[in-house]
């Protein structure tokens, strides 16, 4: 290609640097009007103050991060309103939450309580028992609007016993998976379509006609299935797993695999989050052993069934109550939430670390400290992700002796990691002189030539990379650079 006099240096502009800049920088744009060099920033780990959502008796708490509108949900059943089931739409800034009113989405007794985000409707689905209807299965479909939120009409998914409901979305069929037992606690699951303020259902289909325990499903986006982990109460409580596919409105299992792990009887929960990362399904429950720690397994997809790793304890000492794990994708860590019976109840959560099929955790971080001996200072748990502020939002029943009126809280956290400033939309050009924070600098924006690279290969296609180096291979976001004309230069988005 023949660049014919100067017309690249035309195509400049002018702005503000936050942070130094640097000759040839690959240069993003703040939402304040300042540019920076694409970079990796580190955060430090944080934890937010506590938050009240509901300032009445609070459980059944269950959360989701509505991408859409960039706003957590939490749906609870109200105690002290007759047991009625509500939703509360969360804001999060930093390591701070803040709350629009209740809504309520059934006037009955709702109970185990699960909301999803479907990503393809747009739309929160909250699945629960409605005790208040012989403990039908239910769900319904909720629009969030602002710092409030509607709902469509309450549909039964199934006209008999449906409890320990869990729910998750299926990225590759855009459908709702419900997992559940009935009045025999066989193990369940059901398929639900939405449309609009709406929601319709396939037909139901077991995956063991023999007693489950705290059935939870996830979604293994890297495999494209849904995963069921349960204590499996006819083979010694051991943790097992079970491969769901979802076909239409139908669904289909595997064979289920025995991790060989017994679970606390008295007291377990199981619940699961996906590593998006590493392609694996982090599980955390109680061990049977006494002092009943709490233990992390990674499971890995291979078609239509999976294996286990070797258990992990997480905490030597006796944990109790409810156990909650969520995925930060930025920082590419596991938090697992649960309180330290040992440290008279204290709410604490550890960082992992998934490699292969191990995973590895650092030491214990203290959310709440209780304030007597076996004070248990939450119950209830809820855990999700906020994508776009890259925080942890854990939300509980706070009760006992600590708030007698047990009301429901949130606290926000911020986990330790390189952070990227890139995004697909922010990145403008090339630095095409240096400047000190505070100062102006040129830029080389979309048609200029920015003649101070090195190693460039002619013709090749350029892509900024999260640590601001340019590479011939997208990477995640996906930032087209320019193209090279030379070794020195570069076509900016050329």
């Amino acid at each position: 290609m023949r660049i014919i006099g100067n017309a690249g240096k035309a195509r400049e502009v002018q702005a503000v640097a936050s942070g130094a800049l640097s000759t040839g920088d690959a240069v993003v744009v703040n939402s304040d009007g300042t540019v920076s060099a694409a970079a990796l920033e580190n955060v430090t780990q944080a934890n937010g103050s506590r938050t009240a959502f509901n300032a009445t008796r609070t459980n059944w708490t269950s959360s989701a991060f509505d991408s859409l509108n960039n706003k957590v949900v939490i749906a609870y059943r109200n105690q002290d309103d007759s047991e009625h089931g509500y939703a509360v739409v969360g804001t999060v800034s930093d390591t701070s939450i803040s709350f629009g009113t209740p809504v309520k989405f059934n006037a009955g007794n709702s109970e185990y309580i699960s909301i999803v985000y479907d990503a393809n409707a747009q739309k929160v689905v909250i699945c629960y028992t409605d005790a208040s209807n012989s403990d039908y299965g239910t769900a319904i479909v909720g629009t969030v609007s602002g710092t409030s939120i509607s709902f469509g009409t309450e549909v039964v998914f199934v006209s008999s016993t449906a409890r320990f409901v869990s729910a998750v979305y299926d990225s590759n069929s855009n459908k709702v998976v419900i997992a559940y037992v009935n009045s025999s606690y066989w193990g369940k699951a059901i398929v639900g379509t939405v449309s609009g303020t709406s929601i319709s259902f396939g037909a139901e289909n077991g995956y063991q006609s023999s007693r489950v325990d705290h059935p939870t499903v996830g979604f293994d986006s890297t495999n494209n299935k849904a995963v069921i982990m349960f204590s499996d109460d006819g083979n010694g409580n051991y943790l097992t797993g079970i491969v769901a596919t979802v076909s239409g409105t139908g669904i289909s299992f595997g064979s289920k695999v025995s991790s060989g792990f017994a679970t606390y009887e008295n007291n377990s929960s199981i619940d699961i989050a996906f590593d998006s990362a590493n392609g694996k399904i982090v599980v955390v429950t109680q061990s049977d052993a006494s002092p009943n720690k709490p233990t992390a397994l990674v499971a890995t997809v291979s078609g239509i069934s999976l294996s286990f790793g070797s258990p992990v304890t997480i905490n030597t000492n006796l944990t109790t109550g409810q156990m909650r794990v969520v995925y930060d994708s930025v920082a590419g860590k596991i938090n697992v939430f649960y309180a330290d019976r040992t440290s008279d109840d204290d709410l604490v959560y550890n960082v992992g670390t998934v490699s292969g099929t191990g995973i590895s955790f650092g030491s214990k971080i203290t959310l709440i400290a209780a304030t007597t001996a076996f004070d248990r200072p939450y119950d209830y748990p809820a855990v999700t992700y906020d994508s776009n502020q890259q925080r942890v939002i854990y939300s509980y029943m706070i009760g006992y002796s600590i708030n007698t009126n047990r009301i429901g809280e949130s606290i926000v956290i911020r986990n330790a990691a390189s952070i990227p400033n890139l995004a697909s939309e922010n990145y403008i050009g090339t630095a095409a002189s240096g400047a000190p924070s505070g100062q102006g600098s040129k830029i080389n924006i979309k048609g200029a030539v920015d003649e101070s690279q090195s190693g460039l290969t002619a013709g090749q296609s350029y892509y900024v990379q999260t640590d601001g180096t340019l590479s011939t291979t997208a990477g995640d976001p996906s930032v087209f650079a320019g193209t090279a004309v030379a070794a020195t230069k570069l076509i900016v988005k050329g």
